[in-house]
């Protein structure tokens, strides 16, 4: 068993292309012997947003602090926040946004993509 203190985890700017004002931790990934799945977390700061994308692989998504908008694959926002979760199947369009004036956090659990 691996037991990680998520404080201690740095979470650098996200420096994918489109993306603005996010910040991600890997909680659980490969460094800690995870060959399947990893487990991030997802900072986005007020005015900021997550690229719209999209993977060959399903995620689930947990809210879990402030709200944001969840822009599904026909460019549709819905407002999503703590307490609610989210399945993103394979090739599913993707965004997340935060016009609000908090920081929104999430979950992402997703396959090791290196598998």
């Amino acid at each position: 068993m691996k037991i990680n203190n998520n404080s201690e985890i740095l979470a650098p700017e996200v420096q994918m292309e489109g993306a603005s004002n996010v910040r991600m931790k890997i909680l659980i990934g490969p460094n800690d012997g995870s060959g399947n799945i990893i487990m991030r977390h997802f900072f986005v700061a007020p005015g900021g947003n997550t690229p719209f994308h999209n993977h060959n692989y399903e995620h689930v998504i947990k809210i879990e602090r402030g709200r944001g908008i969840a822009v599904d694959e026909k460019g549709v926002g819905h407002e999503v926040a703590e307490g609610q979760s989210l399945f993103v199947k394979p090739g599913d369009l993707h965004q997340f946004k935060n016009p609000f004036g908090e920081t929104f956090e999430f979950l992402c659990i997703i396959p090791n993509p290196a598998k």
